[in-house]
Order: C-alpha cells, then structure tokens, then sequence
C-alpha cells in the first residue's frame, strides 16, 4: 500500500480505545499515513503521548487547535487526508454525527470533511440495541457513512455479551483497504453497490463444547462474495464457522450463532443487494446447559428440546425501508429441488431463488462444483454444473443487470 494513502483516526472515548494502538501499528507497517484526534473521553483509556508515538505525528485535540502553519485545525485536518476513521465510535459520538453537531474537534472534522467516513461502533448491547442509536446508525447509512462491525461477543462489563464489541483490528483494515479498492476509480457492474452476502453453517449450542450445526464449507457464499467484490461492490460477508481464506477486500463479519447471524445482517443494512447463501440452522436448543452434560451409567440419552430459529431471509425480505433492492436466497434440498424452491420463493417474499441439491450423491456440500436452478417471477431457468466460482460470477453479473434494470424502470 502507498504512504499516499492518508487516514485520519478519530478516537472516541470507550473502553476499546486501546485497540487503536494496534490498528496504528498495522496500518504504519502497511505504508498508510496515519494521523489522529482523540475526544476528551478518549483520554481515560488511552493517551496522547501513546498514540503520537505510534503514528509519528501530533495528536489533536481541541477545536481551537493551530497547526505551525497557523491555519485552522479542523479544516485542514477534514480535507488533508484520503479517508476518515472513527473507532471507537461510541453511541454518544454517532448521535452527534448524526445531529451535525460540531462541539468539539472530532465532530467539527466529520461535519467539514468531503472524504469518504468509515465508522467502527463499540458500545454496551443494550445501548447497540436501543432504538435511538438505531435511528442514527440508519440516519449515518443513508448519509453515505460506511461501518465495520459492531462484533458480537462478550463485553468489558462482567455478564454483558451481545453485538456492540469493536470489529476486531484485521476487520477494520480490510475495511480500510475496500473503501479505497471501491472508491470513485472503481468502475465494475457494482461499482458503488453495498452487498450483503452469508455464508457457511451456524452453531447452535447444546452446552460448553457441543452443538448442532451442518456439514456447509461455506465455499459458495465466500466465492459470492469475491464474485460482487471483483464487479466493483462494497461487500460485507457474514459468516458461520468456516475454514476458508478470506476473499481480498471484504468486510468479514464472524458470527456462529443463527441470532447472532440474523443481528449482523440488520447492521450490514440498507444494502443494495443480499445473498442468503447461508446454511442457517432450522432449530436451536431451547436451553443450552452452562456444563458439560456428562454421561453415567444407566441413565438414558438426554432429551434436547428445540426452539425454532428466526428466519433471516424471510424477516429481511419483509417490504420495508431496510429492505435491499435485490433479495436472493438459497434453498438446499434433497427431494424435488425446483418444486420446494418455488414454494420458498412466495412464502420468503424473496426476489429470487438459488436451488441445488445437496444430496449425499450430489458432492455439493463441501465440493467444487455447484448445479443451480434460478427460480423468479419470469419462471425457472436451470444452469449446467460449473465451479462454484463461475456460478458466484454468473450470479452477480445477472444481480447487477436486474439492479441496472430497476434503475432505468424508475428513471
């Protein structure tokens, strides 16, 4: 990566702060400039003399902040760089930025700047959750604000877990490096299209270490979401459990629940097209057991009571301002492929309908090799076996067309 690429880190004030250290080291050893701003509440968990060291450059502060060359600080700081970064972006900071407060140094660059605004939230799960900061998160989407995250998973507070963790370091650069890969010099079918895609399993936990989950490798979703990104997308791909090497220039959101996946979706949102290629588990353990359930002699096999999951395709498909232009689902079956799908495709309110047959026989799950049949409005269309990659291609060039169509109906 070139050192002309300049990011300007806005450092809000929560207790992740202190992983900005590590991400100004990365960004450094990958050639990024990087100069910062930290709010006053920042300084409680991280300081100044720190991040300066690491970036290499005076860290600012204060709205009334002159630079040696005595110009106005959060001007030039708003234009002087190539991408903005605000992580941790707390609930009280996105509120400001959704209000076009200007209070403070931070809020004043965001609200002067004309450079594309990356935003890494990181707050408690029930301030994640709450209405209001739903409203902003959509408010900042619509404006154009691109997000990393929030993660799922435990939180500082002892007994808190839930979406609100900051995107781990690795995410938020590959976030980085896909704002500038899908920047205005991007000209693909997508170029300037957001997709959301899932993949792979989810695991649903009986106790500490088993689960139940299905034998998905998640190939199809990862080379769907390579697919949107070579055209030119700003991808965000949800995953299960899955050993794969990470498409090039993807956000990646890890998740391994069926919940967890459904609430990493509804982040990703508004998205202009979403891919459910997901294997999503049908059912989860109505109560996992905190231990391990031990086996004795003479006492029968436990019975495990199964509560079914939210359906992720059919709750986003639902008409709505949330709603992506162009929904997609996947139906994996093993009897009467086309007849189930297209039962799936009125009772989902999908747009269209990927079947295959994942059947023993069939060597799809986990294979190289995909057999599709497109189910829509306009009828089934049936594709030969091919390579999971040149179905993924094929799908999203025929995704960018269908979006062109729309467009040019409305115009």
């Amino acid at each position: 990566m070139s050192s002309a690429k300049r990011i300007l880190l806005i450092i809000g004030g929560g207790i992740a702060a202190y992983k900005c250290l590590e991400l100004i080291r990365r960004l450094k050893d990958r050639g990024y400039s990087v100069r910062a701003v930290m709010t006053k509440a920042a300084h409680h968990f991280v300081t100044p003399l720190s991040v300066g060291a690491l970036t290499n450059e005076r860290v600012l502060t204060d709205l009334f902040d002159l630079d040696e060359e005595r110009e106005i600080g959060h001007i030039r700081l708003a234009r002087d760089c190539d991408l903005i970064v605000v992580a941790p972006a707390t609930a009280d900071l996105m509120a400001k930025m959704a209000g076009g407060h200007a209070g403070d140094l931070a809020t004043a660059v965001l609200l002067a700047t004309d450079k594309p605004v990356l935003i890494a939230p990181a707050m408690n799960p029930a301030m994640w959750l709450n209405p209001a900061t739903r409203r902003n998160v959509a408010h900042l989407k619509a404006d154009g604000f691109r997000f990393v995250g929030p993660a799922i998973g435990e939180m500082a507070e002892r007994g808190e877990a839930g979406p609100g963790r900051l995107a781990e370091v690795p995410q938020i650069i590959d976030a980085i490096e896909s704002a500038f890969v899908g920047g205005a010099e991007n000209s693909g079918a997508l170029a300037g299209r957001h997709v959301v895609v899932t993949s792979g399993p989810t695991h649903e936990p009986i106790d500490p270490i088993r689960y139940l989950a299905n034998k998905s490798s998640g190939k199809q979703g990862f080379e769907l979401a390579a697919a949107a990104r070579e055209l030119g997308a700003r991808v965000t791909l949800i995953t299960g459990p899955v050993s794969l090497p990470e498409p090039e220039g993807v956000a990646i959101v890890r998740v391994k629940t069926a919940a967890e996946m459904l609430e990493a979706v509804r982040s990703a949102l508004p998205a202009d097209i979403a891919v459910f290629a997901a294997a999503v588990a049908d059912w989860r353990v109505s109560a996992p057991q905190m231990e391990k359930i031990k086996k004795a002699e003479g006492q029968s096999a436990p019975t495990l009571t199964l509560t079914e999951n939210a359906d992720i395709l059919k709750t986003i498909a639902q008409p709505g301002p949330q709603r992506p232009s162009l929904v997609i689902g996947f139906a994996a079956e093993t009897q009467e492929v086309v007849a189930h799908a297209k039962k799936k495709l009125k009772s989902k309110h999908a747009d269209w309908i990927i079947a295959n047959d994942v059947s023993p026989s069939s060597g799809v799950m986990g294979g190289e090799n995909n057999t599709v049949h497109v189910i829509s409005s306009n009828g089934v269309e049936s594709w030969p076996e091919m390579s999971k990659a040149k179905v993924a291609r094929k799908i999203m060039e025929r995704a960018a067309t269908e979006l062109d169509g729309k467009r040019t109906a409305a115009e």
